[in-house]
């Protein structure tokens, strides 16, 4: 007897979100291709986990169908020139030197005219080459070793008659490696017109301050892009396309209080919807009591973070957590001080800081303080209060 096939969970968090499991971003996927295309750099800014770089994944699945080029270096796992060096070596060699496996090892030529050679490794079951730089030269030498890394892009561009995109995640990043880096970086890029450069960053601060104040050295060097949260209306079609798709349904008021909840951060709804999904048998339809019982399993799969994080926390900063779980608000205002017994505004505008920059908390349009960390607000009230 054929046992009917599983049907699988449609909803996706953790890894990158794709395919049919990429939500609506029509206009931001439609300008960030278009501005890769055409040789644009961008500074696309973003919350951790709000995907973006499912949306330069997306915009790349389109592009490198259309013949173009694109090479990408996480800063977060450089935390040395050395490191970056060889993360930008392998993204050269494999995603734009040589694009067919023939291609391979003719590539490596383009590596002999490194100051700093780089050990090379094959791994022969994956068919792939690694590259190392070790440690044992003068800045001077990795500085000249990583500017010729940096030029090679467009030079390949120009060889090949491709366009060519480099992507930079975590560009927030670059500073900690070398305060010089943005220098060098930008002496290289300003003369590369066939190359888009791509500047992904997660802190808000960081990032606008790199490319928005006129000492930085990528002032004004790239078209600033935000994404927030996605619109109710889109996630509200997503969710009940998905549970349609699957043989599942979804009442509306499930939806209404989801979205609630993750007030439409990407990672969060995604996190939630697979939760309300396991809970429902197939052909029936979530309920909000569905809704409910996957709160508490995302809740319990969250706690171990959540504890670590809060233990972690001084007791200022816990005060007003406590309280912003409860009602967002003016944290520095006497009423919201006096309501919620906080300490003083000063005492409560540095613990403000401190939760800012481990973006845990952020303002709204209006000025008021909220939590932002999916699922914080909902902890702290189940479990800190």
């Amino acid at each position: 007897m054929t046992r009917p096939a599983r049907i699988s969970n449609p909803f996706y968090f953790g890894d990158l979100a794709l395919d049919e499991a990429f939500t609506d971003r029509r206009d931001e996927l439609k300008s960030l291709e278009t501005d890769m295309q055409n040789g644009q750099n961008v500074a696309l800014i973003a919350p951790r986990r709000y995907g973006k770089s499912s949306l330069v994944r997306r915009a790349s699945q389109e592009l490198v169908a259309k013949g173009v080029r694109i090479a990408e270096g996480d800063l977060m796992k450089a935390p040395t020139k050395e490191r970056l060096a060889s993360h930008l070596a392998r993204a050269i060699h494999d995603d734009i030197a040589s694009p067919t496996s023939k291609a391979k090892e003719a590539a490596l030529k383009l590596f002999d005219s490194l100051r700093v050679k780089p050990l090379i490794t094959y791994d022969p079951p994956q068919g792939s080459y690694s590259f190392t730089f070790i440690a044992r030269h003068t800045d001077e030498d990795i500085d000249a070793t990583l500017e010729r890394l940096l030029e090679l892009p467009a030079q390949l561009a120009a060889e090949q008659q491709a366009r060519v995109v480099l992507y930079f995640d975590e560009f927030q990043e670059v500073t900690d490696i070398d305060p010089k880096l943005p220098a060098l970086m930008r002496a290289v890029f300003q003369e590369q017109p066939d190359v888009a450069h791509i500047y992904a960053g997660s802190k808000r601060d960081m990032m606008s301050r790199l490319f928005n104040d006129k000492n930085e050295a990528f002032y004004r060097s790239a078209k600033v892009m935000e994404i927030g949260a996605i619109p109710s209306h889109l996630f509200t079609s997503f969710i009940q396309e998905r549970f349609a798709a699957t043989g599942k349904g979804v009442s509306d008021a499930a939806i209404e209080d989801l979205l609630d909840i993750t007030q439409g951060h990407p990672y969060a709804t995604q996190e939630l919807a697979y939760a309300v999904w396991d809970e429902v048998p197939s052909g029936f339809s979530a309920t909000v009591s569905d809704l409910e019982r996957a709160l508490d399993v995302v809740l319990r799969s969250e706690n171990a973070r959540f504890t670590l994080l809060w233990d972690s926390l001084s007791r200022a900063q816990r005060q007003l957590l406590q309280a912003l779980a409860l009602e967002s608000g003016h944290v520095q205002s006497g009423r919201y001080i006096l309501q919620y017994g906080l300490r003083s505004a000063s005492t409560m505008q540095k613990a403000a800081r401190a939760l800012e920059s481990a973006e845990l908390i952020g303002k709204r349009a209006d000025g008021a303080t909220e939590i932002v960390e999916p699922f914080l607000a909902e902890w702290v009230e189940r479990y800190a209060t």
